[in-house]
């Protein structure tokens, strides 16, 4: 009985665990640049944004991967706002809770919308 809930469990988080893949630029995405030099004055600031890559099944691709994926959901969420640079990216430090458990990536920016 044990025997066959341990496979079950070990066969259900090994489905779970590939579902959860790196977030994907899409092609308005793929348009948008970072930089870490101060936009044009002919660049109009869109606002901040916050992309993010969920870690919590996926965090067996080591933290570049979550990191990329971080990248590419800010790189998104600016185009959605009609932006096509982001300037000042960040991503928050990681903490003592980060070797234990696999949180959530953050990357963050000023998105400007230049000519």
């Amino acid at each position: 009985m044990r025997i066959n809930v341990l496979l079950g469990l070990s066969v259900a988080a090994m489905l779970l665990a590939g579902c959860s893949t790196t977030k994907e630029l899409d092609s308005a995405g793929q348009r948008v640049t970072f930089t870490d030099q101060q936009p044009a004055a002919n660049c109009q600031l869109l606002g901040n944004v916050t992309g993010s890559q969920s870690n919590w099944l996926n965090g067996s691709g080591g933290e570049g991967s979550s990191l990329r994926g971080a990248a590419n959901d800010l790189r998104n969420r600016a185009a959605e706002m009609g932006g096509n640079v982001i300037y000042g990216a960040t991503s928050p430090t990681q903490n003592i809770w980060s070797s234990f458990a696999p949180l959530d990536s953050k990357m963050s920016g000023q998105v400007y919308k230049c000519p």
